[in-house]
This record gives structure tokens, sequence and C-alpha cells, in this order.
């Protein structure tokens, strides 16, 4: 019998976006934030530019492994994306779970980063390290982050909520309610400092 959380699953698993419009979203935005050439001159311009990330940025490489995981299971192929999961813990300490769905265009600076549940990530947003976004205890929903959000080191965003738009949370903060487009949050518990930090 297919029970509700495994529907669920298979509606997230197709909302996974195309495996090579990710990895180069992701690579343009990783050299973006690295200082580097983030315009590609042809494909075989991009093909080398993700290589060379691959190699430089361990993040850039385990956003690759978290994509691949998600394409193929999405086609139902067994194993590899197991493999692959392993491989970005091994690679960047990584761990993205098989419920998270993440925009085309997410920079994650380093490892040390845990996104597990059914979270929603958007384009344009940045993770740094020792980072954990998730679910609660006995919950499978996790946070959904908008666009172009920084999420600090040391953040942890835990249970099910909203971070706006351009929201910013800062370093060691613990956020377990939603955060308004554009704001500023920090503290443990986080709280809203500054609405006026300016959106997306």
């Amino acid at each position: 019998m297919t029970t509700a959380k495994q529907l669920l699953m298979a509606a997230t698993r197709q909302r996974h976006p195309p495996f090579i419009e990710a990895v180069v979203a992701d690579a343009r935005i990783t050299a973006e934030r690295r200082g580097e050439r983030a315009e590609f001159r042809s494909r075989a311009d991009a093909v080398a530019q993700m290589a060379r990330l691959a190699l430089v940025s361990d993040g850039y490489l385990a956003m690759v492994c978290y994509r691949l995981k998600a394409s193929l299971q999405r086609r139902g192929v067994p194993v590899v994306p197991r493999l692959l999961h392993r491989m970005a813990m091994m690679i960047a300490q990584i761990s993205i779970g098989d419920p998270v769905v993440i925009e085309p265009g997410v920079y994650i600076a380093h490892g040390q980063v845990v996104i597990d549940g059914f979270v929603d990530i958007g384009a344009g947003t940045a993770i740094a390290p020792w980072t954990s976004i998730g679910l609660k205890f006995g919950t499978i929903k996790g946070p959904t982050i908008g666009r172009n959000c920084k999420i600090g080191t040391g953040s942890r965003l835990l249970g099910s909520f909203t971070i706006g738009d351009g929201a910013q949370i800062g370093a060691n903060a613990v956020v377990l309610g939603d955060v308004p487009a554009g704001a500023v949050a920090v503290g443990i518990p986080a709280r809203v400092i500054d609405q006026s930090a300016g959106g997306s």
C-alpha cells in the first residue's frame, strides 16, 4: 500500500530541476561568490569551468553529487544515488537528504552542511559551513528558504517555517520561526533585528 509520505516523496522528486541546468547555474554562482569569471563563453567553456570548480571547491563538487543523485532517483535508478550521497559526505561532509529540493544556482561555500526533511531552497541563496537546515523530531517538514538568502556559519534552521527572499541569518543563529523577506535574524533563539536590509 502506498503511504501519504511515499506519494509526497514521489511528487517531490518530480520537482527537482534538470541536472545540466542546475549544475551550470550552481557553477555560475560558485564562480561569482569566489570572485571569479561567472559568464561562460561556450558549452566547452562551461564544461571546463565546471571541472575546474569541482577540483577547487568541495562545496560545488558535493552539489554535483547531490544533483546527480536527485536526477537518478527521479528516474528510478537504484543503488547509485546512495553511493553519490556517500561520496558527497566523504568529499565535503555535506549531507543533503532525498526530500530536499534546491533550485538551480545555490552556493554552498564549504563542507560541514546538513540539510534534511522536506526542505525547499531558492536560487541565489548562499549557505555557509557548519549549518544545519531541517526538521524537528517527529515531523517531516523543514523550512522553505526563499531566493537570494544568506545563511550564516554555524546557523540552525529547524522546523516548518518560511525564510523570505533576501533574508539574512546571522552566524550561529537558531531559527525556529518565520523570517520576513529582506530581514536580518540573529541570536538563540533567533530574533529579527532589521527589516530594511533589502530583499532580493
